[in-house]
């Protein structure tokens, strides 16, 4: 007798360096952007951050609970609180979606960017030359 299962195997895993906390998504990519904006500098200690976005209801952390860590007026980070990885990123301006740093998905060389966000605060010795589309801030702010 075989029995059926409603669980969706993953499209996506991920883990942080300590593998602490794990993630599993049930869902393709809407978007996949580098983001130069201050606040993703200095939570990543880089000169830009690389999200890929997802629908918040196709993630699941399967391991420990990353950290919540509150970093400005409607944003919520989470990073692991044993090897300090920096996870994902949410925000009221994205209702219902999960933005997770792509690197901490196991799949990350497969993921392609779509575009650059922020750029007005790229840092002067960052030199892009891939050609994909540059917003000087966030694309719904310059509709």
């Amino acid at each position: 007798m075989s029995v059926s299962s409603n669980v969706l195997a993953p499209n996506y895993t991920g883990r942080c360096l300590c593998s602490s906390v794990k993630v599993e998504v049930v869902a393709e990519p809407k978007w996949v952007s580098h983001c130069h904006c201050p606040s993703c500098q200095k939570a990543t200690s880089a000169a830009f951050a690389t999200y890929v976005g997802f629908a918040r209801g196709a993630v699941r952390f399967t391991a420990a609970e990353p950290k919540i860590f509150k970093s400005s007026p409607g944003v919520v980070r989470r990073f692991c609180t044993d090897c300090g990885s920096p996870i994902s990123f949410e925000g009221e301006a994205w209702p219902g979606e999960i933005h997770l740093h792509a690197s901490f998905l196991d799949q990350a060389k497969d993921i392609m960017p779509e575009g650059h966000t922020f750029v007005k605060n790229q840092l002067p010795w960052v030199k892009l030359d891939d050609a994909l589309p540059r917003a000087e801030t966030f694309p719904s702010d310059e509709e």
